[in-house]
């Protein structure tokens, strides 16, 4: 099938590669600007960007997908289909309507729910025990068309992020050339999604702080959820100290503590009141340093007796 290709991160590009080996025609590459990125703000190229030069595609790379020069682009490149993975852009109309096949897009949740910018950091935060992928035709909503393909994936209870986006990448390319053969042979029909649906808004500084009267379930979820970006934070004696990997024990083993509130116990860790329950911490990061362990943390500042996160 001819097609054009849109995406920019890391999770576009397995789909991209796929495509590419299973020798569909890829007539063009869309990508976002390259940006600042890192501490210093260098320039850098998008993972998708890399991969379409190292493949020798044709690249493009509009500051909008809605102007009327990417439109000329498109009918010049005359796509069967366009997909769409991560681009970061939203499509208007008159694209969404171009290609014979339509723009069939690779969400990383079981649509209808968590619909929009971050399904999987939402997904663990809300302490799912299953997610997934799904294929749809893409409308002027957001992330609003009708199915194609779905396949679901188990999320274990010390699953981050990082881990299921690797999972869901990979699976995601699988089911795109799944869709593709089955849109191109005539055998899928795109089914309109349930009304039961569910959103996972952008990610602001207001869900990366840890609340220590939650209790140990809902911090823990919330820590593995925003593993490895953008990370949960907490403050200890004024200072910001992002946690990122933690564990639920034996509420009935530990001793209670105030919500915040620190212990080495013995045997266990580094433990943590909270408003119920007690989460063993093993892996933090204080600001300007690099990540270290629970244990070094505490001993290397000395935390005395009744001190507190908060």
């Amino acid at each position: 099938m001819k097609l054009v290709f849109m995406g920019t991160p890391a999770f576009a590009v397995p789909s991209l590669r796929a495509l590419y080996e299973a020798g569909h025609h890829i007539a063009g590459v869309f990508t976002q600007p390259d940006r600042p990125a890192g501490r210093g703000g260098k320039i850098t190229a998008s993972p998708v960007k890399i991969l379409a030069q190292e493949l020798n595609l044709p690249l493009y790379q509009p500051s909008s997908i809605k102007d009327q020069a990417s439109l000329e682009i498109i009918q010049q490149l005359a796509p069967e289909c366009i997909v769409v993975v991560a681009y970061g852009q939203i499509l208007p109309r008159a694209i969404l309507e171009y290609p014979v096949f339509g723009c069939v897009n690779v969400h990383a949740s079981l649509l209808p729910a968590y619909r929009g910018a971050a399904p999987i950091h939402w997904a663990l935060i809300n302490g799912e025990s299953k997610t997934g992928v799904t294929t749809m035709l893409m409308d002027e909503g957001l992330d609003t068309g009708d199915i194609l393909l779905a396949k679901e994936v188990d999320i274990d209870t010390q699953a981050t992020t990082g881990d299921i986006h690797d999972k869901l990448m990979m699976l995601g390319a699988e089911l795109l050339l799944d869709t593709l053969q089955g849109l191109e042979t005539g055998k899928l029909q795109a089914i309109p999604q349930p009304d039961n649906f569910s959103y996972a808004p952008l990610l602001q500084r207001e869900h990366e702080r840890l609340d220590w009267s939650w209790p140990a379930i809902k911090i823990h979820n919330r820590i593995r959820g925003l593993c490895p970006w953008p990370g949960a934070f907490t403050t200890f004696r004024g200072e910001q100290v992002k946690i990122w990997q933690s564990e639920l024990v034996d509420k009935e083993l530990l001793p209670e503590l105030l919500p915040g509130e620190i212990k080495l116990e013995r045997g266990i860790g580094f433990i943590v009141g909270t408003g119920e329950g007690r989460l063993k911490i093993n892996v933090l990061q204080p600001a300007g340093k690099k990540k270290m362990t629970a244990l070094d943390f505490y001993n290397g500042r000395k935390i005395s007796t009744g001190e507190q996160f908060s």
